[in-house]
């Protein structure tokens, strides 16, 4: 396959992805209205907090005016979606901002909060796998295979409950939730600080994250050792971490940093429940208290920047398989 060629087909493949994200973000916001405009939570009520009882029926339907709450669902949602098109996600019922500050705002602490939890995951998850699969049926692989299918059935929230309990209450070592220390002025806030706040929001996702990619690393390094090319080296007198590093790494670091960047979404579903654990100021918590109190523009706004985030790991993953994987070249070109 050519240089052009290539390239047009990399072209191509992002348009086809391109045209099924939208379709994509179209279905889940079509949805996601539907289920809102039919949950039991009044979002005036919801606005009004703890003042209900001072406002009256007057006020009540001039807030709803306001907010647009007065129209059939359906126009809300036409209204809604024409003001998307022009660039405008609406403002937040809860904070009274523009929903595209608020996700902007928090999204830098959840990107941080992810990428260690992903880096970490991936690293330690990736070892285990190797280590599991090079001492196949010892002990040592018995027990990586025994913690990798606990984690795999552990909720993130009470793995998140579970080192709060040890570190934070018992050995004091960390602190027990949020961004950073409660009563500090932002600007008197410390790096340190921000490190001791993130480290056990961290810990837990990429303790939940470590299961899936060791046990297919596992798998998929013993296929390669059962191959008859690496039965040859053997032949030849390789062994070893020399064995591994010269004909194992190459074919098994492909399909784990694939499977890795497709579990975008469920680092996305676990930040949730771990933002929530920890009181930790990112997109899940904003996710949850907008599902929480009817606010419609910030949950649907906040749905369609974690669909783009989930899409994006995909193709970047099929992207990645896409340019450096030989045999998916052979397969466009045919």
């Amino acid at each position: 396959m050519g240089a052009r060629q290539r390239c047009a087909s990399i072209v191509s493949f992002i348009i086809r992805k391109s045209v099924r994200l939208a379709s994509l973000v179209v279905a889940i916001c079509v949805i996601t209205f539907i289920l809102i405009s039919q949950s039991p939570i009044d979002p005036i009520q919801a606005y009004i907090g703890a003042d209900m009882m001072r406002v009256g029926p007057e006020q009540r339907e001039k807030i709803a005016e306001n907010w647009g709450l007065n129209e059939p669902p359906t126009e809300q949602f036409f209204r809604w979606g024409t003001s998307v098109l022009q660039g405008d996600l609406g403002t937040s019922m809860i904070y009274r901002r523009p929903v595209t500050e608020i996700i902007s705002e928090k999204f830098l602490h959840s990107l941080t909060l992810m990428m260690i939890a992903w880096v970490l995951s991936g690293m330690i998850g990736f070892a285990l796998g190797i280590v599991a699969a090079m001492k196949k049926g010892t002990w040592l692989d018995r027990m990586i295979k025994g913690y990798c299918y606990t984690l795999a059935s552990t909720p993130t929230f009470w793995m998140g409950l579970l080192l709060v309990m040890v570190f934070a209450v018992w050995l004091d070592w960390f602190p027990i939730g949020m961004g950073v220390p409660a009563g500090v002025l932002a600007e008197n806030v410390t790096l340190t600080d921000r490190i001791k706040h993130i480290i056990l929001p961290a810990v837990t996702l990429s303790i939940v994250g470590v299961a899936n990619i060791a046990l297919h690393t596992r798998q998929k390094l013993i296929e390669v050792l059962s191959s008859e090319f690496i039965l040859f080296a053997k032949a030849k007198g390789e062994k070893g971490f020399t064995l591994l590093w010269r004909h194992g790494l190459r074919n098994i670091s492909l399909p784990a940093i694939t499977l890795h960047f497709a579990a975008f979404s469920e680092l996305f579903g676990g930040a949730v429940l771990a933002e929530q654990v920890f009181s930790y100021p990112g997109l899940g918590q904003a996710t949850v208290e907008a599902g929480l109190r009817g606010d419609i523009p910030l949950l649907l706004g906040l749905v369609i920047f974690s669909s783009i985030f989930v899409f994006a790991g995909n193709l970047l993953a099929d992207l990645i398989s896409f340019v450096v994987d030989p045999r998916m070249k052979e397969k466009r070109s045919v």
